[in-house]
């Protein structure tokens, strides 16, 4: 008895995602097509020019622009922005710092230092558990 083993394939939206692009902007090809884990791993490992471009000046997709702002995805859609952006328009935003991206910033530097909080928290409860255990 003989195994098959089939090919891993994927979506274009969850290639596109996985590569951190924005997939409109991709070659038609890449969205119309299927994309093998094979060709998915040549993809990362040496990007053809469209995506080291894609990847340098976008347009980038929302969790891109979110990382790159420093802000989660909620809050990008809290300060309006619902589309795409470019490396240029993300920068001009920076330089620009409006209210609700300071605000978000803020919140985001908050968010942050309850998980350490927590984690600390919880590391703390385990280090007791094992010290009961031994």
């Amino acid at each position: 008895m003989t195994s098959h083993q089939t090919t891993q394939t994927m979506k274009p939206a969850t290639a596109a995602k996985k590569l951190g692009v924005y997939l409109e902007a991709t070659p038609t090809e890449f969205q119309e097509g299927v994309v093998s884990r094979s060709e998915f791993n040549a993809l990362q490992a040496d990007p053809p020019e469209w995506l080291q471009e894609l990847r340098r000046n976008g347009p980038h997709p929302r969790p891109v622009v979110a990382a790159k702002l420093g802000i989660s995805i909620s809050g990008l859609a809290r300060g309006g922005v619902t589309d795409a952006l470019t490396t240029e328009q993300i920068e001009a935003l920076k330089k620009e710092l409006p209210e609700w991206l300071q605000k978000e910033r803020a919140t985001q530097a908050e968010v942050r230092k309850e998980v350490v909080r927590i984690k600390e928290k919880n590391a703390e409860k385990q280090a007791e558990q094992d010290d009961r255990t031994r």
